[in-house]
């Protein structure tokens, strides 16, 4: 029984840690992202992209992915930023009903919501890396967000 318990704290905790996705205080209005102030910030398997003009912010905590966008995912400018938005609003419906679905799932794949907007534009960079962290993420944990294949 201790065992058991230990293995599911274990899990819980390398879960979460791994998986943490956040984008808040997301500003309502819609910008035109021309050449807008980024922070781009890597540490290890942590990868934040901010920009305190849209006031949002997302924080990546996941082993591997960094070196994963390196190595194997589409080059940057291979999608349209269309594409991936379209894209991104599906998975992060599909991810959120997860999150409460599974709120006391054992497997703790989905822990928080991920607050996306459709009528934001966070830019080609934001984009970008949410839509591979959601391919790198089915493929990884074989996991399916839709009705898409995901695919690099």
């Amino acid at each position: 029984m201790a065992i058991n318990l230990l293995k599911y704290l274990l899990i819980k905790i390398s879960i979460l840690v791994s998986i943490l996705i956040l984008i808040v205080n997301c500003n309502t209005t819609k910008h035109n992202n021309t050449n807008k102030s980024k922070a781009i910030t890597t540490f290890s398997d942590t990868l934040k992209i901010s920009n305190p003009d849209l006031e949002y912010e997302i924080l990546i905590i996941e082993p591997g992915f960094n070196t994963w966008l390196a190595t194997s995912a589409k080059p940057s400018g291979f999608y349209s930023k269309t594409f991936m938005e379209t894209r991104n609003i599906e998975y992060v419906n599909i991810w959120n009903q997860r999150v409460n679905q599974y709120r006391n799932n054992t497997k703790g794949l989905y822990e928080m919501e991920i607050d996306y907007q459709p009528n934001i534009d966070y830019g080609y960079d934001v984009n970008y890396k949410l839509y591979n962290y959601f391919i790198y993420f089915q493929l990884t944990y074989k996991q399916r967000l839709g009705v898409f294949s995901p695919r690099i």
